[in-house]
Formats: C-alpha cells, sequence, structure tokens
C-alpha cells in the first residue's frame, strides 16, 4: 500500500547541512516527520555547481569586503526541486525580508512545498532574488553569519502548525500571538512553592470564571509588555 504523502515538504538549500542535523533529530521535528505530516531535505549547495572546487562564492563586482553567494548554484538547485511537480514557494532568509510572525507561520504551514534558501557573507547575488525567490522573511532587526539559524526557528515555528503535529490543537490555538495577545499565565503542582500560591480561580474548577481570568490576565500581560500588539485597543475596539 503506497504510503500518503506529506501534508507539507521543506527543501533546504545551505552551505552548511551539518547545522540541522541535531535540531530537525529532537523534539516536535522529529515527531512530525515520525508521523508522516513533514518531510524535510536538507541540500548542501556545492552539490549544484560545475566546477571541481565546489565554490559558491565570489568576490562582489565593484570592490568591497567579502564574499557573495554566486547565482548558478541556487538557480539550479531551486530549479531542479521545482522538476517534482510541487506548487512550490521558494523563500530568502535576509535581513530585508518581512518579518516573521505567527500568522506568517501559520500561512506557510497551509502550502504543500516550501524550498527555503539560507543566505551567507555578504550576502546573495541580487538576481537570486530577482529571478527565483517568491518571499523574503527576517526573524528580526539583528544580523546572523548566514541564514541557517533563521531556517530552522522557521521550521520550527511552521511545522507545529502543520495539522496533527500538535497533539492537541486547542494548545495551538491558545498561545502567544495566535490571537495577537501574548499568552496567560500557566501554573502546576504543587499548589503553593516557596510561599508562592497558585490563583485560587484556577483551584475552583469554575471554567467560566477561568476563562474570564485567562483571558484578562493575557490582556494585562500584553499591555504591560508588547502594548505594540494592542493596535485595535488603541483605536478603541478592545
Amino acid at each position: 500500500m503506497k504510503s500518503k504523502p506529506p501534508l507539507l515538504a521543506i527543501d533546504i538549500l545551505t552551505l552548511f547541512p551539518g547545522m540541522f542535523e541535531g535540531p530537525f533529530r529532537e523534539s516536535m521535528i522529529r515527531l512530525a516527520k515520525r508521523k508522516g505530516l513533514v518531510k524535510i531535505r536538507v541540500h548542501n549547495l556545492r552539490k549544484f555547481t560545475h566546477d571541481r572546487h565546489r565554490k559558491c562564492d565570489d568576490k562582489p563586482f565593484g570592490g568591497g569586503p567579502g564574499m557573495v553567494m554566486m547565482a548558478q548554484p541556487i538557480f539550479d538547485a531551486v530549479e531542479s526541486l521545482r522538476k517534482r511537480g510541487e506548487d512550490s514557494r521558494v523563500i530568502l532568509f535576509s535581513p530585508q525580508g518581512k518579518t516573521f510572525t505567527q500568522q506568517v507561520a501559520g500561512r506557510m504551514a497551509g502550502l504543500k512545498h516550501l524550498i527555503l534558501i539560507c543566505g551567507h557573507y555578504e550576502g546573495v547575488d541580487e538576481r537570486v532574488r530577482d529571478g527565483i525567490v517568491d518571499e523574503e522573511i527576517s526573524v528580526g532587526d539583528f544580523v546572523l553569519t548566514g541564514g541557517e539559524l533563521p531556517a530552522m526557528c522557521f521550521v520550527d515555528g511552521v511545522v507545529r502548525l502543520v495539522p496533527g503535529v500538535v497533539g492537541n490543537s486547542e494548545s495551538v490555538r491558545q498561545e502567544s500571538f495566535q490571537n495577537g495577545t501574548l499568552d496567560f499565565p500557566h501554573y502546576t503542582r504543587p499548589s503553593v512553592f516557596r510561599g508562592i500560591e497558585v490563583p485560587k480561580v484556577l483551584l475552583t474548577g469554575a471554567h467560566g470564571k477561568i476563562e474570564a481570568w485567562r483571558r484578562e490576565q493575557s490582556r494585562l500581560r500584553t499591555r504591560q509588555l508588547r502594548p505594540d500588539l494592542l493596535r485595535e485597543e488603541r483605536t478603541g475596539r478592545i
């Protein structure tokens, strides 16, 4: 009997494939792969070069420090993966990309095939952006050595939203950023630890009161720590 295709296939193009071995063998991503819901393939860009030295970078035209990743290996890699007939979306991680948010993660989780390009050095040849990239994504306003760590964050954030990956889907719907606010405080046993008690409402079993407390705590925490998220509140709609 032929197995069903995964809900999401992810191909990652990188000069440093070994960086992904540990993170993708653990935790939620390992479980998602085991369930057959997600398929992740990491490709060494050097395998797509045409010269015997496996060269993927060169000096920038016009001079300047550092090296630039060449267009040819990236183009060849993306085109070979797109031949699989999947509806692919090509993502490049770069500082000028749109910020990676929970909403972006949810949108990506609904796609069938993602091709992730991990830039390095001074970046990629601009013809890559112009010719094959569908979307650029940034994980924040800071600079990293390359796109490998952003790709790991991206994959983790997206994979956990693929249907069936998280056992209790309700936990995904209630977490931070899902509804435009931060998550409410969580407690577990014991009910008193070093003299600090769990809020009494959580011990009552009154589900309505508990839900109201959690909503209020979520709004309060967001107002204190991330007021920028409360756009609707600033316009008087909350």
